[in-house]
């Protein structure tokens, strides 16, 4: 027995308004697909007919240059001598010779510590040993007629060289109680005052040489092929902007540290001016004997990211409707060395030549069509110099 659906409906009398309601929905979805289909081909029909949009940028060729490999580290400024000038005996400040930051000579009397009770002690020794002499020369003169045993002649010459020996003691004691500066320097701020008593070991100043001035610094244990005495070192400080210090290797510490495999080196530089203090920091760059010819670009054409290091090069690949060529910019990835000021050196990648963009990769993508407007480059200086705005 065959299910005869419309003939149910005309049984129930619905055939008629169910079969509108089919019509009316078969036009309305007929409709929608209809305008998703126009829409879509008409987008296509677009796209097709628009060119890709032209990306402006700057870019600058590839070339190769002199390239003079460097070590950089940190460093810190210390004196050739440095030291905190203590007292050596206790006793009271009596005259103070100097004036904080006082430029003196070695040997230059800074303090005068209270030494009359010494000087009084030495003077009466000094008057034992002339009797005593005396005491032994009269005596010898007796001992040639036998007025005297040889015994008393040897006690007198022992009496005698005692006597001295105290002298020499008592004389040292109020030698140290006059402090005076051990080599040439610069004093710093003095820890004293008049009247004040010291004990042994007080700092009363401290005193530093400061002309030739060490920089001390580290490098990896990997520099040591290249480094020797003697080798060109330059420096700069933030507090002299713009400024170069060049001074030479004088020691290469001969043990590495284990625990970071660095090696410390001393450089010495000269400092008549001495605008380099102990303490200070420094930039500190060793010029190696390695000269190099590598391709160079300014670091503002390298991207970097986490899947490495990227450039565009600029080449034509056709031309337009006005015989105007059409420039692409491809993404290569590339290799890079060292840096030097503005610089950064490109070691796999691009070969000389390449045009590369040099700004205004952000809002390229592989394949994007450029127009390249040069009247603005970013600095591809090798040794900029940073003015000191604040400067006076």
């Amino acid at each position: 027995m065959t299910f005869n659906f419309f003939k149910l409906l005309k049984l129930e009398g619905m055939e008629k308004p169910f079969f509108k309601m089919l019509v009316i929905v078969g036009i309305v979805f007929g409709c929608l697909f209809g305008y998703k289909g126009f829409k879509a081909v008409m987008m296509n029909w677009f796209l097709a007919s628009e060119s890709a949009p032209v990306m402006t940028v700057s870019t600058t060729k590839a070339v190769y240059s002199t390239w003079v490999p460097e070590l950089k580290a940190v460093g810190s400024g210390s004196t050739v001598l440095g030291v905190n000038i203590t007292a050596q005996l206790a006793g009271m400040v009596q005259t103070i010779y100097f004036k904080d930051g006082d430029t003196v000579k070695k040997g230059d009397v800074l303090v005068q510590q209270n030494a009359d009770p010494n000087i009084a002690l030495l003077h009466s020794l000094e008057a034992n040993a002339e009797l005593a002499r005396i005491t032994y020369e009269r005596d010898s003169k007796q001992f040639k007629v036998k007025a005297v045993s040889k015994q008393q002649i040897d006690s007198d010459l022992q009496n005698w060289k005692s006597l001295v020996a105290q002298v020499d003691q008592q004389k040292a004691i109020v030698q140290q109680l006059v402090i005076t500066a051990p080599f040439d320097g610069r004093l710093g701020i003095s820890n004293v005052n008049p009247g004040q008593y010291l004990n042994p070991g007080d700092t009363v100043v401290t005193l530093q040489s400061l002309d030739p001035i060490y920089i001390d610094f580290y490098l990896p244990q990997q520099a040591l092929s290249q480094l020797k005495l003697d080798q060109t070192v330059t420096a700069t400080i933030d507090a002299f902007a713009g400024k170069v210090f060049n001074g030479k290797i004088t020691a290469i510490n001969p043990i590495v540290d284990s625990s970071t495999r660095n090696v410390q080196v001393r450089a010495s530089f000269e400092n008549p001016e001495q605008l380099i203090l102990p303490g200070m920091f420094a930039n500190v760059s060793v010029i190696t004997d390695a000269h190099q010819d590598l391709l160079t670009l300014p670091q503002t054409a390298i991207s970097f990211n986490p899947y490495g290091s990227i450039a565009y090069i600029v080449k034509e690949t056709g031309k337009d409707k006005k015989n105007q060529p059409i420039l692409t910019a491809n993404q290569v990835f590339v290799t890079t060395g060292d840096s030097r000021g503005d610089q950064i050196a490109v070691l796999t990648g691009i070969k000389a030549g390449d045009e590369i963009v040099t700004s205004g990769q952000l809002k390229l993508k592989n394949g994007s069509h450029v127009a390249v407007n040069n009247k603005v480059q970013p600095s591809d200086n090798p040794n900029p110099s940073v003015p000191n705005e604040h400067g006076g």
